[in-house]
């Protein structure tokens, strides 16, 4: 997977116009501002120009009120590309009094969808953005917001899991289904790598609040797709896990997990794409 790093970097190349929105911690979105976002290749693509402008209200129209850019020939440990053009970066080690982030980014054609979880230095969930993009010149469309009805059902899907210290990634099968139970509560069932994982979450409009979890976990339905599933709070010498998922078609979600040890270090970043069968 490490030597397809660098190649799956280059599925993002482009001219994409966008926007970086806030999320609050109830799923409402909050300012946006407009952004450019070009990822360029050149020496045959061995180098990536990197440059991010971001525009004031008017838009477009005024000259940015930032302009960042950055040359890549490497990428860091960090981050990690799948087949897709997807990726998942952040931070790789929970420390006490640090900040901690994750950000994921999914690309389908015309398409990328990317998002920013960042805690405080107390471990409290504190941050959200969602970010949408549009390849310059097309006419993709943004996706509705993601409703709860839209996750019922049986979903049938293969992972790709890489390691921190890059041993052999492996792939393998997974089943989720999602079903309302009693007193307007969902249940999920996933088997995921041999393994049986039963939730449930209690509807609360676009938030679902998950019970059984060690800790209390937010799953937030949001624009163009979106979800994102996190604890509200991260505690030392416990293990836990970071996600996004993003319905980037009708009847097909990409999710993206990012998970960590007890002793808070990133071991394992995971890539899922799933169909809906029922």
């Amino acid at each position: 997977m490490m030597d397809n790093n660098w190649d799956n970097f280059l599925k993002n190349l482009g001219h994409w116009e966008g926007s970086f929105t806030s999320v609050s911690l109830e799923g409402e979105l909050g300012d946006s501002t407009p952004s450019i976002l070009d990822l360029e290749g050149f020496e045959e693509n061995k180098l990536v120009r990197f440059r991010l402008r971001r525009y004031g209200p008017a838009g477009y129209i005024d000259p940015p009120v930032s302009d960042y850019s950055q040359d890549y020939r490497t990428l860091g440990r960090q981050v990690v590309f799948f087949e897709t053009g997807a990726f998942s970066k952040g931070t790789l080690q929970l420390a006490p009094f640090s900040e901690f982030g994750a950000e994921y980014g999914f690309v389908s054609e015309n398409r990328r969808l990317r998002f920013v979880q960042l805690y405080d230095d107390q471990g409290n969930l504190a941050t959200l953005v969602l970010i949408r993009e549009f390849r310059s010149g097309s006419n993709a469309q943004e996706r509705p917001r993601l409703t709860i009805e839209q996750m019922i059902g049986r979903w049938q899907g293969t992972a790709t899991k890489v390691y921190c210290d890059w041993q052999p990634s492996e792939t393998y099968s997974t089943f989720r289904e999602i079903k309302y139970i009693e007193n307007g509560k969902v249940q999920q069932e996933l088997q995921i790598n041999n393994q049986t994982i039963i939730s449930t979450g209690i509807v609360d409009g676009n938030i679902l609040h998950i019970e059984n979890s060690d800790y209390p976990r937010r799953v937030l339905l949001l624009d163009d797709g979106t979800f994102s599933n996190v604890p509200l709070s991260l505690k030392l010498r416990e293990s836990f896990d970071v996600e996004l998922g993003w319905m980037a078609e009708q009847s097909q979600f990409q999710r993206l997990i990012r998970s960590y040890n007890e002793k808070g270090q990133w071991i394992s970043s995971t890539f899922i794409v799933e169909q809906k069968v029922s």
